[in-house]
């Protein structure tokens, strides 16, 4: 079946008031893509259209920034794991032995309580922020308003859920 729909289609046949007949290629595919590119900044040469902005040119917002966190820490939190699962099945010893490693260290608590802030954090951030995208899914929370609200607020329960896990 999907056989036969392929070939109806590459041979051009299409369906119009119930009638079928041939249609004709519109464009000729004899040109290649760079050939097209050049036409089209030619053209664009030609008309005097400037290139299209770069980031540069914008003033950064707390929606902007907070995209482009997001996309850190999903790739920072995947990427650790990542080494993570990597380095159980590579090194030699087990979990306990490295614990007792980590144990004995001799960093003072603000090291500590530092380290565990700077863990807790993307993973609090990215999961509210999920979250945040996820109602922006179901359609809510798109006025302007409502976006830098509830990005504020992925901010404060990230800072206050981080806080509390550096804590425990």
């Amino acid at each position: 079946m999907a056989l036969l729909l392929r070939s109806i289609a590459r041979s051009g046949v299409c369906a119009s008031r119930s009638q079928f007949f041939l249609c004709r290629h519109v464009a000729p595919m004899g040109t290649t893509a760079k050939e097209e590119m050049n036409k089209f900044w030619d053209k664009n040469s030609r008309l005097n259209r400037p290139m299209s902005p770069h980031i540069t040119i914008y003033r950064w917002s707390i929606p902007m920034v907070m995209s482009v966190t997001h996309r850190g820490t999903g790739v920072a939190l995947s990427g650790g794991i990542s080494l993570f699962a990597m380095a159980a099945l590579v090194l030699p010893g087990s979990y306990p032995y490295y614990l007792d490693l980590i144990h004995s260290l001799t960093y003072g608590p603000h090291f500590l309580a530092f380290s565990k802030f700077a863990l807790a954090f993307p993973v609090a951030y990215h999961t509210y922020n999920g979250i945040r995208h996820l109602m922006w899914d179901v359609g809510k929370g798109f006025k302007i308003p409502e976006v830098y609200r509830s990005g504020y607020a992925v901010l404060a329960l990230s800072m206050l859920t981080s806080i509390g896990l550096a804590c425990l």
